[in-house]
């Protein structure tokens, strides 16, 4: 039986800050339907490889591909309508704007983005608030808007940088269960995340990154047998 080919393909990227070199050489692969993590400490080249991928850092060499599609000479928005979501660690919701505004914004890229209706099924909390501006809602809402922002777009690759970061354990739970469903929907997640133990139970497969480089990659049958390399890689 032949392997699946990757639905998103990264080899040999290289990227920059101005003339600061930050990734060397990365290589990594998510086929459809996967949820992939990528770990690493503070500094290791995460967050970058995620900018790169969708064109905020556009100092970069090597391949990217999205289900075939050289994204390496496209520009941002175009990448966006190849079906690429992203989340970013800040989340870039537009605090000014109401809930109900900011998931009216997005363009639907694909078919299959869902309503607001169903947005709101999902995160019943949203609806409660749907008036209120983004300054407004709590961290662990803002995290909710901006997940629910990119699942308007129809979008079936998702990248998601530091879900969890600074939200209460109730909060990071949910969006466990999130991703979870997503993943039954049929979607494909690339996770970006320091906390080993919420990436655990989600992760079909690992990436592990240092000083710009992935320097360890196993799926999660591997997990308990390279619990002891995770230990000096991300101090858990």
């Amino acid at each position: 039986m032949l392997a699946q080919a990757p639905i998103l393909e990264i080899k040999d990227l290289e990227a920059w800050y101005g003339e600061s070199h930050v990734l060397h050489g990365v290589s990594l692969d998510v086929r459809e339907g996967e949820t992939v993590t990528i770990l690493g400490r503070n500094g290791a080249g995460k967050t970058t490889t995620l900018r790169s991928i969708v064109g905020i850092v556009r100092k970069r060499k090597g391949a990217i591909t999205l289900r075939g599609q050289d994204l390496l000479a496209l520009p941002q928005h175009k990448v966006a309508r190849a079906g690429l979501g992203y989340v970013p660690e800040e989340r870039g919701i537009f605090a000014s704007l109401s809930v109900d505004e900011n998931l009216t914004l997005p363009p639907k890229i694909a078919e299959g983005g869902m309503s607001i209706e169903e947005i709101y099924r999902i995160f019943p909390n949203l609806e409660e608030r749907r008036s209120s501006p983004g300054t407004k809602l709590s961290g662990g809402e803002q995290q909710m808007l901006a997940i629910a922002r990119i699942l308007r777009t129809g979008c079936k690759v998702l990248l998601l940088d530091e879900p969890t970061e600074g939200l209460a354990p109730v909060i990071v739970q949910r969006i466990g269960e999130l991703i979870r469903t997503l993943k039954t929907q049929g979607y494909t997640i690339v996770l970006v995340e320091q906390n080993f133990r919420f990436a655990a139970k989600l992760a079909d497969r690992f990436f592990v990154m240092e000083d710009g480089k992935v320097v360890d990659k196993f799926a999660t049958a591997e997990l308990d047998a390279r619990m002891g390399s995770l230990h000096e890689y991300l101090g858990v």
